[in-house]
């Protein structure tokens, strides 16, 4: 049973994995666009800003709140096989209710808008910014009334370990925002991005639609305001709610000190963090959503060996995954975003970018472990230990935000130094525009030391509870897969310098084939490394994802302990 699980789950979070790689490549074709045009300046900070509220509202409302609340009760309804109409009624109730609350919050979000962007969000931005900001959240809190359905629809199909269609709606949701850049741009400006925005919000909620129609779904107009079990959700979901406010309030803070630093340094910090989103999103949000409703599952049943070894096998599988990606962001990320540079996407820019990213890297393995651990909690419906945790990471963001933006130049020049000396990646840094914008990837600095004071509280918590969570293994994986990266690095550092000094610089064809030798011959060392280090997670999911039956007895009971 153990080992079919296993399977199923590193089977489910290959698809969920490689549709969430479809999405954000199709992210990074919008990323071009949008850099040509709009580059780190005014037009794309006041998107990057109008997105914070309507995105707050879907995260708090209708998005991980609501869902890490919803799935552990209906995830119980399935499990214990019961009245299927029972669970259609909660999941009635809750979509009702929901879209209500949504509705109400989303129309004075829409009438404040002025004063909340001048006040909140960026006082700092000049009147005409303001204005487009304003403008561009007002279409945007369209998107978040569609979302308020959607999020609960993925929510009821993952409990059904149905992961394909939900998969598939952040694809959906990314075509309709290249749509609105593609050809929407031309004709209404950065607002052209909003409106594909919205667009993508429908097409999210409607590639869902065959997979509720598969599972029979019933929809029940009423609120329920009188059902219990609505009523256990919203009580689950409110810590959660608290402690994704606390995150977002964060960013929220960021974004102000950042629209205060100088023109780009919202922008900056942005595409910053889109970029680190790329490999957390698929790996570590995709582990998470796939071991999520099997942690429910178990803790209905009270197998608390069978949480324990599922947990730290996705958490094991996150580590030997985003260790060697941080590491390869950190040695490859400066030619990677020096491939945006064209249109108003200069070499500032680029250097702007990266001292944000560098930083986000860093906190690319606690933010991925982060998705499965926070989760492990939940499906213990506990929703109130996570927000101590995020209560304690966001002190630390708060206050690391303030003093690491405001770090003087002789700080900066170490710093920037020592990057150069650890990635060998010139960096060409206007001086005079760095000293107007401030430290801006100390903003990004801040919110990794949050994110790992949070996973390393919430790991200690659930090892006293679960009575372990695998230490010597979860230590083994870490201490391998920390010394096959520092190879790894080693291997990019010399393949940089071998080729800066037998080829030098080129154009984008030239840096594109220049990062696919370094990302290539890094992979094949740290697999290498990996092997002599006899690291048996590679090998064994490996095994769950290709053999299928064909493996060994032997093999599946080794596998099981994944």
């Amino acid at each position: 049973m153990t080992t079919q699980r296993n399977r199923q789950i590193a089977r489910s979070t290959l698809i969920v994995m490689l549709a969430f790689g479809a999405a954000k490549v199709i992210s990074l074709a919008q990323t071009f666009i949008i850099a040509n045009v709009f580059g780190a300046g005014e037009k794309w900070d006041s998107f990057v800003t109008a997105n914070r509220l309507p995105e707050l509202i879907v995260t708090l409302i209708s998005g991980g709140a609501l869902a890490n609340a919803f799935i552990p009760v209906f995830t119980g309804y399935l499990t214990r096989d019961e009245d299927k109409s029972a669970a259609w009624r909660l999941a009635s109730h809750v979509i009702n209710t929901l879209f209500v609350l949504t509705g109400l919050v989303s129309i004075i979000v829409f009438f404040t808008a002025p004063w909340l962007v001048e006040n909140i969000v960026a006082p700092g931005f000049n009147p005409a910014e303001r204005a487009q900001t304003v403008e561009l959240m007002r279409i945007l809190l369209l998107s978040t009334m569609i979302f308020s359905v959607s999020g609960i629809v993925m929510g009821i199909l993952q409990s059904h370990n149905h992961f394909l269609l939900p998969a598939l709606a952040p694809i959906m949701f990314d075509l309709g925002i290249l749509f609105g850049v593609g050809f929407l741009i031309p004709i209404f400006g950065v607002n052209g991005v909003a409106i594909g925005a919205v667009i993508g919000a429908a097409m999210h909620f409607g590639v869902q639609i065959p997979g509720l129609i598969r599972f029979r779904a019933q929809w029940i107009p009423q609120l329920g305001l009188s059902d219990p079990m609505l009523w256990k959700v919203i009580r689950l979901m409110l810590p959660r709610v608290a402690g994704l406010g606390v995150f977002s309030f964060n960013f929220l803070v960021m974004n102000n000190i950042a629209s205060r630093l100088g023109t780009g340094a919202v922008s900056s910090l942005d595409w910053g963090w889109r970029l680190m989103q790329i490999p957390q999103t698929i790996l570590g949000t995709a582990m998470g959503i796939v071991i999520f409703p099997t942690l429910s599952a178990l803790s209905e049943l009270g197998d608390e060996n069978g949480k324990r070894d599922a947990m730290s096998g996705a958490l094991r599988f996150i580590l030997i995954a985003t260790i060697p990606a941080s590491v390869g962001l950190i040695f490859v990320g400066r030619p990677l975003i020096s491939l945006l540079e064209r249109g108003a996407f200069d070499a500032t820019a680029s250097a702007l970018v990266y001292s944000t990213l560098q930083f986000f890297a860093l906190g690319l393995i606690v933010h991925s472990a982060l998705e499965v651990i926070a989760r492990s909690f939940y499906a213990d419906k506990d929703t109130v230990t996570p927000l101590y945790a995020a209560l304690g990471g966001a002190l630390i963001n708060l206050i690391g935000s303030f003093v690491f933006s405001n770090v003087n130049m002789a700080q900066v020049y170490i710093v920037q130094d020592a990057m150069l000396q650890l990635s060998n990646v010139p960096l060409a840094i206007d001086v005079e525009f760095l000293r107007a914008t401030g430290f801006v990837g100390g903003l990004a600095l801040a919110n990794s030391l949050g994110v790992m004071f949070e996973v390393g509280f919430l790991l200690v918590i659930l090892r006293r509870r679960w009575h372990g969570v695998n230490d010597s293994a979860l230590a083994r994986t870490i201490l391998k897969t920390t010394a096959a990266s520092v190879v790894m690095a080693a291997a990019i550092v010399v393949v940089n310098l071998i080729w800066g000094n037998l080829i030098g610089e080129g154009g984008f064809i030239m840096t594109v084939v220049k990062l696919g030798v370094e990302v290539s011959i890094g992979a094949i060392v740290f697999l290498i490394v990996a092997g002599i280090l006899r690291m048996e997670e590679l090998t064994m999911l490996l095994k769950l994802i290709v053999h299928r039956d064909k493996a060994s007895p032997d093999a599946l009971q080794e596998a099981a302990k994944l």
